[in-house]
């Protein structure tokens, strides 16, 4: 790493193709989970059914229970060219922020048609303002419910490394209950928090039974988790905004857990990034608010003891992250361990948990 900070190219590596997941396992909870001890590096090779048999007793289970909107969505220009959108948020004043991408340039004042499956035209936006990443500020139709109008329109926004070549795949329909974790509660994301797409209804029940107690946060993912870093320094990077949630219940449970010296297993990057983002002082706050927080080497965790995610992209965000809390030597070489043993990388893939 440099002087001044890591680089990106500190975080790259090589992964087949073949390696990266195109559908969950199935049932979900017979995904592979590999455990890494951060403090000797030691490796083992597991099922996620284990995973009560793996956690103490005492532990504190934090998940984060943002739930996917069916964000992804196609747009016609006027020619018929086709235009790929996802739709992010509403923004004061009933505006629609969307990420848009397609051949040509769009222009500032155009009209889209919004298409549904079939390609028959339910709604038509005008493009009032760009931002940054091909964002733009978009005009709905006038009194138009952004959620209502994604429910007739909109897809799961599938990450681009999962390939579907349209609608009529035959994955398409499931991947509206596989890309959408047990617990999801509070609609706002448009990326799944991934790690928690193992869980099962038996895998809770077991984490029950053994008496772990579990409380959850909400950060609703937004379109970071599909851009690249584009800085060479970390330090430059800026991270995409993201509203979170910690409730006051949650801040209590998990301030009196780690006075009693008990462990915070963070299901997630998106549960760390919250945490992390609302810890002070005084320990966990309760908040409501946005987070930027970008973590990366070298980074003093505060609240996190234990954390709970999947195998990531080269030269990204939540490698970064993760390489913060365990090492980057150390995160590699379990990378490459994972490589060599077959594992199932990315959004649909297999599991890691880090102690």
């Amino acid at each position: 790493m440099a002087g001044d900070g890591p680089s990106l190219s500190d975080f790259d590596y090589h992964l087949p193709v073949d390696r990266i997941a195109q559908e969950p396992a199935r049932p979900r909870d017979a995904s592979r989970l590999m455990v890494l001890d951060r403090g000797s590096g030691r490796i083992a090779h597991h099922r996620f059914t284990d995973l009560a048999d793996l956690l103490c007793s005492n532990d504190v289970l934090v998940v984060n229970d943002t739930r996917v909107i069916p964000a992804a969505l196609t747009a016609r220009r006027a020619t018929g060219a086709r235009i790929d959108g996802t739709f992010l948020r509403v923004l004061d004043g009933g505006a629609w922020e969307v990420m848009l991408a397609g051949r040509g340039r769009l222009r500032e004042g155009e009209t889209l048609s919004v298409v549904d499956a079939a390609g028959r035209p339910r709604a038509e936006i005008r493009l009032a303002g760009k931002g940054e990443g091909g964002v733009w500020r978009v005009i709905p139709p006038e009194g138009a419910d952004a959620l209502r109008v994604l429910r007739e329109v909109g897809r799961p926004p599938l990450p681009p490394y999962i390939r579907r070549r349209d609608a009529a795949d035959p994955r398409t329909p499931s991947d509206r209950d596989d890309y959408q974790t047990v617990y999801a509660r509070a609609d706002g994301a448009v990326a799944a928090p991934t790690a928690g797409l193992h869980f099962t209804p038996r895998v809770l029940a077991a984490l029950d039974s053994k008496g772990i107690e579990r409380t959850t946060i909400t950060l609703h993912v937004g379109p970071g988790t599909f851009l690249p870093i584009r800085a060479e320094r970390l330090v430059d990077h800026k991270m995409h905004a993201e509203h979170f949630e910690v409730t006051r219940e949650a801040a209590d449970l998990i301030n009196r857990a780690r006075a009693e010296g008990r462990r915070i297993v963070a299901v997630g990057t998106t549960t760390v990034r919250a945490l992390e983002s609302a810890a002070g002082e005084g320990g966990v706050r309760a908040a409501a608010e946005w987070t930027r927080l970008f973590i990366h080497p070298p980074y003093e965790f505060r609240v996190v003891g234990a954390m709970l995610t999947n195998f990531h992209l080269p030269r990204s965000t939540l490698l970064a992250m993760v390489s913060a809390f365990v090492g980057r030597e150390c995160i590699f070489a379990a990378y490459e361990e994972a490589k060599r043993k077959g594992y199932r990388f990315y959004s649909y893939g297999d599991a890691m948990l880090i102690v």
